[in-house]
C-alpha cells in the first residue's frame, strides 16, 4: 500500500467523506479517533459516520469546497472550507476551519469551528 500524504488525506476527507458518504469514515480515521465539535466529542469511525449522515440528512444538495489549504505542519493539517446546501427555507451557506492530527496515514483527532452566513 502506498502511503497517503497528509495533503491527500485531507482532500479525501472532504471529497470522500463530506462530499461522498459516511462509509468513508472507516478508511480515513483510526479506531481511536476523537472529533471535537463545539458542543460534543465524537469517537471512532462509526460515530463519525453517524455525524456525517446526520449532516447530509439536514440538507439537500449538500457540497463542500476547499477555500484554503490544506496546510500541513508536522502531524497537523489545517484547512478552511465552505459548505452549501438547501433547507426548507432555501439555499444556505456555512463555513468552517478544520485542524486534524495524522498518525500512521489516518486521522486520529479533529477540531472544527463552523458558522453560518447570516
Amino acid at each position: 500500500m502506498v502511503p497517503t500524504s497528509a495533503h491527500d488525506l485531507y482532500r479525501r476527507w472532504l471529497d470522500e467523506l463530506w462530499n461522498g458518504g459516511p462509509d468513508a469514515a472507516e478508511r480515513l480515521v483510526a479506531a481511536d479517533f476523537v472529533g471535537h465539535w463545539p458542543h460534543r466529542d465524537v469517537t471512532g469511525p462509526a460515530e463519525l459516520a453517524a455525524v456525517v449522515g446526520e449532516t447530509h440528512a439536514m440538507f439537500g444538495d449538500l457540497s463542500f469546497t476547499l477555500d484554503v489549504g490544506p496546510i500541513v505542519e508536522g502531524d497537523l493539517v489545517a484547512a478552511r472550507w465552505t459548505g452549501r446546501g438547501r433547507t426548507a427555507e432555501g439555499p444556505t451557506s456555512f463555513f468552517g476551519n478544520d485542524i486534524l492530527r495524522v498518525r500512521d496515514g489516518l486521522f486520529v483527532e479533529y477540531w472544527v469551528a463552523t458558522w453560518t452566513q447570516t
